[in-house]
């Protein structure tokens, strides 16, 4: 697997769906690009590949060059791979294990990356084969970012993201409490991350703001608000472990 251009390679993991993952790799990738780095973002959520719409990548389609993937460039210091840039975006995905493994493997070894600083890579949520295959197959991990919402049931599946890093001696770069508030609650994710001796990253509130710019593609990190100042922070964290580990 050739992916020695690549300094920091970090996974962003969920125990369930509909917690924020995607958001958080969109808006991750998108922050460290800013700040000049060179940034890829593997979206591997191959039956819900939802990077593009986050990004207001609809409808693009990947090229090819020298037998090589071209990843597609959103701006000077990001580029995106997909499924859904090789799918009709109302086509469901109807795929066995091995079948996903090779498509993760072709992904993940046969695009033209180039040099990056940081590759992030938007997990399925859950634990299942196309975890197994990207932990496999990519490399001198640098860590995990496992986000998570204050209730309880999905507490209890981010305790199966923890043990299953543990198991593949991912290291855990830390925790992230999304959709904090009234609504499902606050503190629960903090609280797990005591519990199992691992940082916690910080929180994001449930607000109008993250949702409108999920739909219009234009990442809220973008955009001054009490949200984008709260996830350069996350975001600052991040970086400092991969510094200085």
């Amino acid at each position: 697997m050739i992916m020695e251009n690549i300094k920091y390679k970090l996974l962003i993991q969920s125990g369930k769906g509909g917690v924020g993952k995607t958001t958080v790799a969109v808006n991750l990738a998108v922050s460290l690009a800013s700040k000049g780095y060179k940034v890829g973002l593997l979206d591997v959520d191959i039956h819900g590949p939802n990077v593009p719409k986050l990004l207001n990548l609809e409808d693009q389609t990947l090229e090819s060059e020298h037998n090589k993937i071209l990843p597609f460039a959103v701006k000077k210091n990001l580029k995106v791979i997909s499924t859904a840039f090789m799918t009709s975006k109302n086509d469901a995905v109807i795929w066995r294990g091995p079948l996903k493994h090779n498509l993760i493997k072709q992904f993940i070894e046969g695009v033209e990356w180039g040099t990056l600083d940081f590759l992030i890579v938007d997990f399925p949520p859950g634990t299942g084969d196309e975890s197994i295959s990207i932990s496999q197959l990519i490399q001198d991990i640098t860590g995990s970012v496992i986000v998570a919402t204050p209730q309880q049931v999905a507490l209890l599946d981010a305790v199966k993201a923890i043990d299953f890093c543990a198991k593949f001696k991912i290291p855990v770069v830390g925790l992230i409490e999304n959709m904090s508030g009234e609504v499902f609650g606050s503190g629960g994710v903090e609280q797990l991350s005591k519990a199992h001796n691992l940082t916690f990253l910080g929180r994001l509130g449930l607000n109008k703001l993250i949702s409108d710019s999920s739909n219009t593609g234009e990442p809220f990190v973008s955009m001054p608000s009490e949200s984008a100042t709260a996830f350069e922070q996350i975001v600052k964290a991040v970086v400092d472990f991969c510094v200085n580990n």
